[in-house]
């Protein structure tokens, strides 16, 4: 079963009432330290009980936890007046002048500038500073040189396997060119014997096919007594 509700009023009975504080007020200041830890807040609680006596519970001091609960409240009032106001957004402005004079001063410190004023041991805090920096940066250069390597060592072995691939292929079409060539060569030698397996033409009487051909035609004979005229002959040559 769950808890009853618990009506939020005045105990009368002065034992339970005292036994009540002493549960809530525990609980109440074990919340404040784990909001403090957990949160990284400042936290102050004050509790006064019904007898006079006081329980309190500052996450770093209660006299600082007070003093800037006054200056914060003080402020907010401070903004609701127009004049106050601008007080207010003076002393901010003047605060950051400041506080921008003293971070270019310390850059010039650390660029080796305006050293006359310092003491012995600024000038080895500064020394450190300025290690611990060069320190930074040599890790930060180292690392991206490495990276760049490895990058560099990746784009290596790609073009490696590529480099593979390529002749690999190359080689596939040399053996292909190699089979191409041979094939055409075995035609043509095939076509040479074939020719040279068939002799030219002749005709079965002796005479050449290629050799001129000579052709005679008779004339009628002639009648009666007349002499017989001059034969004549036709030669034709074929080439």
């Amino acid at each position: 079963m769950g808890r009853g509700k618990i009506v939020i009023r005045r105990i009368d009975n002065s034992t339970s009432r005292q036994v009540t504080f002493s549960k809530r007020r525990s609980g109440l200041l074990k919340k404040a330290r784990e909001l403090s830890i957990l949160c990284d807040a400042e936290v102050g609680v004050i509790i006064f009980s019904s007898t006079g006596k006081l329980y309190d519970y500052a996450s770093t001091s209660m006299n600082s936890v007070i003093e800037r609960y006054n200056k914060l409240k003080e402020e907010q009032n401070q903004l609701m007046n127009p004049a106050s106001e601008i007080k207010f957004w003076q002393r901010e402005a003047a605060s950051l002048r400041k506080e921008l004079q003293y971070l270019q001063e310390y850059h010039r410190q650390l660029m080796g500038e305006e050293l006359s004023g310092l003491s012995v041991k600024d000038l080895q805090n500064l020394e450190n500073q300025l290690e611990m920096s060069l320190k930074g940066v040599r890790m930060k250069k180292d690392q991206i040189l490495t990276d760049e390597i490895k990058e560099l060592n990746r784009k290596g072995n790609l073009t490696y396997q590529e480099n593979l691939k390529l002749h690999k292929k190359v080689d596939l079409l040399c053996q292909e060119n190699a089979e191409l060539r041979k094939k055409a060569w075995e035609e043509r030698d095939a076509s040479e014997a074939n020719k040279s397996s068939h002799p030219p033409y002749t005709l079965s009487n002796g005479y050449d096919l290629h050799g001129p051909i000579h052709l005679q035609l008779s004339q009628p004979q002639p009648h009666s007594n007349e002499p017989p005229p001059k034969s004549m002959k036709l030669g034709l040559q074929l080439q």
